[in-house]
């Protein structure tokens, strides 16, 4: 089997290694497409082909898996189903669920998945004064409406805050075209999940829930960024709380996507909030998450099959197991990560690092140089895996193995509270 996984972070490496373990490397071939350091290991990198389509038709490509979020909102899913190519990722339509935050509440308003009530402004003045009318010592959110890497969310605590979310979106521009438009709606109190499901276009699958920490700093201090850290599965969401989230969000998503005839196959990732009057849905991604993927993606037996059966529309044909071992995922990020993150600095340790029982260590922002090894290329560089039987036992491996890796002019930066101690409240975005 051939088969090719687009992208460039921790969550292509986690794919990458998994679906390596099963492929024989005799009859068998294995791209990424950039890739990274550590991608290298286990497959071939290659450069983005300008004519995506053809080159999986000459190389004979039978699956592609969509690791961004970026190549989604383009389509690129859409033009690989045209020539006849396999695909796991939903196409454009499917993606503007994550690719515009109003479309997807608006499609949350259609299908009756409850979501915190918003308002959508296109123009700063007006986002302004909606603030200074409606603040509240709840405080308020503001999203850019389009895709900004993770970083287009502000939880303002303080009025100042919220305006100066806007005029940082809005007017300086901060996240591109994405911050054209902005929601504001209620800041929330709860415990945030992290609920992804495998959708085949009309059966869908839960995989374990997971929980994200965004914030730069430990207790939800800092700015947000694209995942400090993940664990999986988090022990705060009870099997009761699952199917709850099942009935009320996942089941109607799906079934709504297929109403609007949008064949969706691939991974729906629910952000959810469990408020005290339930759960609500902050926003959806359309692909796995990133440091989620770390943690979910090891644990799924014959994950290759299920990805294949996922992408071919045959989901309820294959079992899909998970070995519910405990994941936690540290991530050492470059100092000054995420504003501007120090880059090219060789990293020392990872030889020690990788041979601690229970450990793995996935590369993102990483590449190797021929002379000083690897070095750091991303703000978000490695992810540190710890694995157990229980989330103490992998906690206490993943910080084992990150305290042996070090960055040459300083580093890395980590939180201290992935796992115990930081489960609850852990983002709110």
């Amino acid at each position: 089997m051939n088969v090719l996984i687009l992208g460039s972070g921790g969550r292509e490496h986690a794919l990458a290694q998994t679906i390596a373990s099963v492929l024989n490397p005799e009859h068998d071939a294995l791209l990424v497409a950039p890739g990274n350091g550590g991608t290298l290991a286990v497959a071939d990198n290659l450069k983005m082909p300008a004519d995506l389509p053809a080159f999986c038709q000459e190389a004979s490509i039978d699956l592609v898996i969509l690791g961004p979020e970026g190549p989604l909102a383009a389509g690129v899913a859409d033009a690989l189903r045209a020539a006849g190519i396999v695909v796991f990722g939903p196409g454009a339509q499917g993606a503007r669920l994550e690719s515009s935050k109003a479309f997807a509440k608006e499609f949350m308003g259609r299908h009756q998945i409850p979501t915190p009530p918003y308002e959508v402004f296109d123009d700063p003045l007006a986002a302004r004064a909606f603030v200074e009318d409606r603040w509240s010592e709840q405080g308020l959110v503001i999203k850019a409406d389009g895709l900004a890497g993770g970083q287009g969310v502000v939880v303002a605590v303080t009025r100042q805050e919220a305006i100066g979310a806007i005029f940082s979106l809005m007017e300086r521009r901060v996240a591109g075209e994405a911050g054209d438009r902005v929601l504001v709606e209620p800041r929330l109190e709860g415990t945030e999940l992290s609920i992804l499901a495998l959708v085949d276009g009309e059966h869908h699958v839960l995989l374990p829930p997971a929980q994200d920490h965004k914030t730069l700093f430990e207790g939800g201090r800092g700015p947000n960024t694209g995942g400090m850290g993940a664990v999986a599965p988090t022990p705060v969401a009870s099997a009761e709380l699952l199917d709850r989230i099942d009935r009320e969000i996942v089941a109607p998503a799906v079934a709504g996507l297929a109403q609007e005839g949008i064949a969706y196959r691939g991974v729906l990732y629910a952000r959810v909030m469990v408020t005290e009057q339930g759960p609500q849905v902050l926003g959806f991604n359309c692909r796995f998450g990133d440091p989620e993927a770390q943690v979910i993606v090891p644990g799924i037996a014959s994950c290759l099959e299920v990805l294949e059966a996922t992408a071919r529309g045959r989901l309820a044909e294959v079992a899909v197991r998970h070995d519910q071992r405990v994941r936690v995922c540290v991530v050492a990020a470059a100092p000054g990560y995420p504003d501007s993150p120090a880059l090219g600095d060789a990293i020392d340790g990872l030889d020690e690092a990788v041979t601690l029982p229970g450990v793995t260590i996935l590369h993102a922002g990483t590449r190797l140089d021929s002379r000083r090894g690897f070095v750091t290329s991303g703000g978000r560089v490695l992810g540190v895996v710890g694995e157990g039987e229980d989330l103490v036992q992998a906690q206490e491996r993943a910080y084992v193995a990150i305290h042996r890796i070090s960055f040459e002019a300083g580093g890395p930066h980590f939180r201290h509270d992935i796992g115990v101690g930081g489960l609850v409240g852990v983002g709110g975005v």
